[in-house]
């Protein structure tokens, strides 16, 4: 399984979000803002924009940034004055009588925000923070200026140039984002999408650490999607070893902070909720998920199938 982030095309970013952690909203409102399928990227730079979105300019930026950070749309290849949307995401956002989650209120929703931002990148990754944060920073606590000084060092390797003063805010911003400051002010108040999430926790002087174990909130079907997502980097290999589903780069052990015990319990029922298509086996010792001819066909019905137990 390859890591990501040291792929020669892979150009890191740090900015975008203007600051403000992901609210919980607000791809909601990215998403009505578009023309059936698609969304012009004008939307948000008419002069309209601040009137239609109901916040400030800051603010409307950074809505677009956490759209395109956790995968609501994307760049239209044919079009670059458009952004093509995400299937999947209208199956969640669209209408209210129909969708899955019109309000962004089912914690599957905030689940598999976290995961596009945090888990196996796709397409164009903007939330190398975030992606770092979980996969690479493995003590049992960091501070804030550790995981600044680790991405200013990642930087200098991948060749790009980025002030410590932007990587700060990037790595405040990510923090906070699961786990709020206490004495916030007004502005700060809104609770972020993802702090509902408990992965992070505040242990004083400026030291934070994860919450590692069980997550009784993270539905089945997300933790299925996040597998099949990490499996479709694996080059078509029929095999994925469990000690890279529970401790690779980008993958569901290490993004969503669980125990070997809790993803060997969700593993069990794995067969049951794929319809067989994707199964658990411990035999003669050698601890795998195994699948049976996915096609890339079969792999969007069961994406579809997987999203839709999620959230009931």
């Amino acid at each position: 399984m390859r890591n990501l982030l040291e792929e020669q095309n892979y150009t890191p970013h740090f900015s975008g979000h203007e600051t403000f952690p992901l609210r919980q909203m607000w791809l909601k409102k990215a998403f009505e803002a578009r023309d059936r399928e698609v969304m012009p990227k004008s939307v948000f730079t008419d002069v309209r924009a601040i009137a239609d979105f109901g916040v400030g300019k800051n603010m409307v930026a950074s809505i677009k940034h956490w759209a395109l950070a956790c995968g609501v749309f994307k760049e239209d290849a044919a079009n670059k004055s458009l952004f093509q949307v995400n299937e999947m995401w209208v199956r969640i956002l669209a209408g209210e009588d129909e969708a899955l989650d019109p309000f962004c209120e089912h914690p599957a929703t905030s689940w598999l925000a976290h995961w596009r931002l945090a888990g196996i990148p796709i397409g164009k990754h903007r939330s190398t923070t975030w992606w770092w944060l979980f996969n690479n920073v493995l003590s049992p606590t960091f501070t804030r200026d550790e995981v600044q000084q680790q991405l200013s060092a990642y930087a200098t390797r991948r060749g790009v140039k980025i002030s410590n003063a932007t990587l700060r805010r990037d790595v405040e911003t990510c923090i906070r984002g699961y786990c709020p400051k206490l004495d916030a002010g007004v502005e700060d108040m809104a609770e972020p999408m993802l702090a509902e999430l408990g992965l992070i926790l505040d242990e004083g002087h400026g030291s934070f650490s994860f919450r590692r174990g069980p997550k009784a909130s993270l539905p089945d079907g997300i933790f299925d999607l996040a597998v099949l997502d990490y499996w479709s980097d694996a080059s078509g290999e029929s095999s994925l070893a469990f000690e890279a589903l529970a401790h690779g780069p980008g993958s569901p052990g290490r993004v969503f902070k669980m125990d070997e015990s809790s993803i060997a319990d969700r593993l069990l029922g794995l067969e049951a909720r794929t319809g067989g298509v994707l199964f658990w086996t411990d035999s003669s010792g050698i601890k795998q998920v195994m699948k049976r001819g996915c096609s890339e066909n079969d792999r969007k019905r069961l994406a579809e199938r997987l999203l839709n137990e999620a959230y009931k």
